[in-house]
């Protein structure tokens, strides 16, 4: 049996169990399930805390798991990343009230709060600054106005949460985090297989199948517009002046990439949803 971690809740656990789900395994149906046995997929599934994942992976107690970048790098552990599963992406920043810190050298001295201690300590390190680090387990965006920290260094989204407790960002970004696949050092039998699925779910999300339809004279700056994977598809219509295209675009590309093929003249443009895909 294959051993995965899983978060059991925080911003990663709903769509990690989501790429679980439509990569054909089984996921939990009760919140309070801590172990899902996929017999099927030879596999088993225990919800962790996100901040324990790293730590039960990289001792080989589990096999592979899903957490974020930053919980691995702060974690310490021997767990190795194999696969950006694309999604929870965050940055981590510095942040303390208006024009109080100007650049990261400014912080020498300073007390930083933060749920990330050994990441933030080792980040000071490099850049040869010396501050007290003050570990919290959360909400350390109090910690200034409470008067137990000049700065705090945390994941940032929106920036809306710092911004609401009278905090701005300043210096360099920390780390630029997603949710990550990861496995133990010795790796196990099954995880391959794992991984190709949550690449395929990732790859249906960042692609969408275009269709339509082009004359003939104007095939080669169609092709140009949607090139596709490997090249696009073409194929005879009965009226021999058009031509049926086929290509995957980017989902982030495909209103532009429709703006330039009705500009072009191409007709019955359609998109369709990929819900997996292997490239």
């Amino acid at each position: 049996m294959l051993r995965v971690a899983v978060p059991n809740k925080g911003t990663l656990s709903e769509t990690a169990i989501d790429f679980l789900k439509e990569a054909g395994y089984r996921t939990r149906r009760d919140a309070n399930d801590l172990i899902v046995l996929d017999v099927e997929n030879e596999t088993e599934f225990f919800y962790l805390r996100p901040r324990d994942i790293a730590t039960y992976v990289g001792s080989g107690a589990i096999d592979v798991g899903i957490t974020g970048r930053d919980l691995l790098l702060d974690s310490k552990s021997e767990a190795k990343e194999i696969s950006d599963l694309g999604f929870g992406a965050s940055t981590f920043r510095f942040a303390a009230p208006e024009a109080m810190f100007d650049d990261i050298g400014s912080l020498a001295g300073a007390r930083i709060a933060t749920s990330y201690p050994d990441l933030v300590e080792g980040f000071l390190k490099n850049y040869g600054v010396e501050a007290q680090v003050i570990k919290l387990d959360g909400a350390v965006e109090s910690a200034v106005r409470l008067g137990i920290a000049d700065a705090v260094a945390d994941v940032v989204a929106t920036g809306s949460t710092l911004k609401k407790a009278g905090l701005e960002v300043f210096g360099p970004v920390l780390l630029e985090s997603t949710a990550v696949l990861i496995s133990s050092p010795e790796g196990a039998k099954g995880i391959k297989k794992l991984e190709a699925r949550l690449r395929g779910i990732r790859v249906g999300r960042e692609y969408v199948l275009v269709d339509y339809d082009v004359h003939k004279d104007l095939l080669e700056e169609a092709c140009e517009i949607t090139p596709g994977i490997e090249s696009p598809t073409v194929s005879p219509l009965q009226d021999p002046e058009w031509l049926a295209v086929r290509a995957l675009v980017r989902t982030a590309d495909v209103n532009k990439i429709m703006d330039k093929l009705q500009a072009l003249g191409a007709k019955a443009v359609l998109v369709s949803a990929l819900k997996a895909a292997r490239l």
